[in-house]
């Protein structure tokens, strides 16, 4: 890492965090086409579920789609799914009025004049707008199932609103906390999918942007097929070498900023961050913040990766870590001396390398079931071909710290 003693008050331009954008957004250019295409269309033939890993940078790449449908004339609605909004269907319906009124309060649907009362003989202009309590009146006054009644309100959204927007976006992260619960007789991810595939039937330009977990796109599936024909999956891998690359230093390109990554420095974070977006802004804030403490005490600058990636793993790994069990603990270590731990796995590969691996061995049904527990906890996931996968990154590489913790 290079270095100049003038320093400034350049502030760390790094930012690991749940959704905070980066200082610069590095090799996403084709999912952000793909969005743009969607935007072009009339008919909504497609709507797009952006998955991956934690730490791809989902949500940050959501962000970035607003302007750009605010720009095409599109409304943008929509927020987070918290597991509340989809314990029911009152629950999720209440979630769409709520947020396509704030897109809309500003839309007159009617104008009223009001006569005079008593000491006040002028005319009153009143308006009604598009705004929650109207759109609620809308949905009690409807009748009919839930599904019916909010049909009515988008219905009535867009007769009023179609002179003021080309459409509306509906965009939700964390989608994979939608689900059904056919026990409690309430289905609101299904009411969701019909919903729209019935408005987007009569041509109104209203579309789903659903952002989560790869577990997202087989839930959709399973309780919608025709889920599989009216969505886009974008999945977010992670950064390739020269995206990596520019992520690191075009944050510290500005003429202000005194730290200048050099091409040992910059290989060292591409290694230990993997190429995922969290890691990269992880390491690099440290690396920014320790650079500039050595240089005022006058030490020669070099990048502590040690201690880094000591408290990255407490910082986020720990937590997830702490979920299991010491049996699925045991049962995870086993995935992460897997030569495609990184990738794909199966079940009869894990019962394979328990057997060389353990005194106690895994049967088939013993990982089958206890994988099922560790999806739960978001730990790992069922892809669509049956085979598992790790649901957060560079995990086996901190399984494996933790051995060789254990073992000295």
């Amino acid at each position: 890492m290079n270095s100049n003693s003038n320093l400034s008050n350049f502030a760390n331009p790094f930012k690991p965090g749940a959704g905070h954008q980066p200082p610069y957004l590095a090799g996403r250019q084709k999912e952000s086409r793909e969005f743009d295409h969607l935007l072009t269309q009339t008919t909504i033939l497609e709507n797009m579920v952006l998955t991956g890993l934690r730490g791809v940078g989902k949500t940050v790449l959501l962000d970035t789609f607003k302007p750009k449908a605010i720009a095409e004339g599109w409304r943008w609605v929509g927020t987070d799914l918290s597991e509340a909004a989809s314990l029911t269907e009152e629950n999720l319906a209440t979630r769409l009025l709520a947020d396509i009124s704030i897109a809309t309060s500003s839309i007159v649907v009617e104008d009223r004049e009001i006569g005079g009362i008593g000491f006040r003989p002028e005319t009153i202009q009143d308006q009604i707008k598009l705004d929650y309590h109207y759109l609620k009146f809308i949905f009690e006054r409807t009748p009919g199932l839930i599904s019916d009644k909010i049909k009515k309100v988008l219905d009535v959204v867009w007769d009023v609103g179609k002179s003021h927007f080309k459409g509306i976006v509906f965009a939700y992260d964390e989608a994979q906390n939608l689900a059904d619960h056919a026990k409690k007789d309430q289905y609101p991810l299904s009411l969701l999918l019909d919903i729209f595939q019935s408005i987007q039937k009569k041509d109104i330009p209203f579309m789903l942007v659903l952002t989560g977990l790869p577990t997202l796109f087989p839930k959709l599936v399973e309780a919608r097929t025709f889920a599989e024909r009216i969505f886009h999956v974008v999945f977010l891998e992670r950064l390739g070498e020269e995206a990596c690359r520019e992520a690191i230093i075009k944050p510290v390109e500005d003429a202000n900023c005194q730290v200048n990554f050099n091409n040992e420095s910059i290989a060292l974070i591409q290694e230990y961050s993997g190429g995922y977006p969290y890691f990269i802004q992880f390491i690099c804030r440290e690396v920014f913040d320790v650079w500039l403490q050595q240089i005022k005490a006058n030490e020669t600058p070099s990048v502590p990766i040690g201690e880094i990636i000591q408290k990255l793993d407490t910082d986020f790994f720990a937590g997830r870590w702490a979920r299991a069990t010491d049996r699925q603990r045991e049962l995870l270590s086993v995935v992460a001396n897997l030569d495609n731990c990184d990738s794909e796995f199966t079940v009869q590969q894990v019962v394979e390398k328990s057997k060389k691996m353990l005194d106690k061995s895994f049967s088939s049904s013993h990982v089958n079931q206890m994988f099922n527990t560790l999806s739960e906890h978001g730990l790992v996931y069922k892809n669509r071909t049956g085979k598992y996968l790790f649901a957060v990154p560079l995990f086996d590489r901190f399984i494996l710290r933790q051995i060789d913790t254990s073992a000295a």
